[in-house]
């Protein structure tokens, strides 16, 4: 079975399900450039629990988690088989370290997981596990969930951050009011590169806790992430490659100059 890279993407608005864009390219060329996983397990930042879950279910639903969109929106389903094997094998892998975890027969894949798949898989034809994010615990708790789960990339696998790198969204709303711009007339705002080239530093860093202390070192790190749930699928990414990744940075462009779309492809080495 062939090994699999683990990716952190920064999702987007659910309107790239209706039209790719820059973004929606690139993950389909992501898809085609690894082929068809085993399964993909996918972390959300739009899924919080207390402790790690696993959707368990044989079809999970298609949750439409969002409002204000146009009604075509709201009429896609992305019908992706579920992988309870897959599921399974992560709790196991989890909980033989010592960390509780458990299935959800019932809750199926919200806008941050299936978007992404859409534009990547859009045949649905690839087994689709989502994983839950735990905002209350500290970053360190992320990237431990990443490398506990990183013998399932051995094991053809698929993993996936989805995220943002950055997610001010009171910003985005001012910004785009004030100027009405389009998303490739607008230059990033300045704390925004700033935090974007600290992240990259951080994940090249010898020290793999590093991206797990960017509250306390990144710069303006609460302006760019005002609550953890966008940024805590990229510490868990990283974590499932595996120690010092090969590192490809995607470079998607920045919405209205403040939500940073960056992609990552992190390769494990041997």
């Amino acid at each position: 079975m062939t090994s699999q890279p683990t990716l952190f993407l920064s999702h987007g608005s659910p309107m790239h399900a209706l039209h790719a864009g820059r973004a929606g390219a690139a993950w389909a060329a992501l898809g085609e450039r690894f082929g068809k996983p085993h399964a993909v397990l996918i972390a959300s930042a739009h899924w919080e629990s207390e402790w790690p879950m696993l959707t368990a279910g044989a079809r999970p639903e298609t949750i439409h988690d969002f409002g204000g969109f146009p009604d075509e929106l709201y009429k896609l389903r992305y019908p992706a088989p579920g992988a309870p094997d897959v599921a399974q094998r992560a709790i196991e892998l989890l909980k033989a370290s010592g960390v509780s975890a458990s299935a959800n027969g019932c809750r199926g894949l919200d806008h941050g997981a299936w978007v992404p798949l859409r534009q990547m898989y859009p045949a649905a034809d690839v087994p689709v596990v989502q994983l839950s994010m735990q905002t209350r615990l500290p970053a360190a708790h992320s990237l431990r969930v990443g490398q506990l789960l990183a013998p399932l990339a051995r094991e053809g696998v698929l993993i996936i951050g989805s995220g943002h790198m950055t997610h001010n969204l009171r910003e985005w709303i001012d910004f785009a009011r004030r100027h009405r711009m389009q998303v490739s007339e607008t230059p990033p705002a300045a704390y925004v590169t700033e935090f974007r080239a600290w992240v990259d530093r951080a994940l090249r860093d010898d020290d793999p806790t590093r991206i797990a202390r960017w509250a306390e070192e990144a710069p303006q790190a609460r302006r760019a992430h005002p609550s953890d749930e966008h940024f805590l699928p990229l510490p868990l990414a990283f974590g499932a490659a595996g120690p010092q990744p090969l590192i490809e940075h995607l470079d998607l462009g920045v919405d209205s100059g403040v939500l940073a779309m960056d992609a990552y492809v992190f390769t494990p080495r041997g």
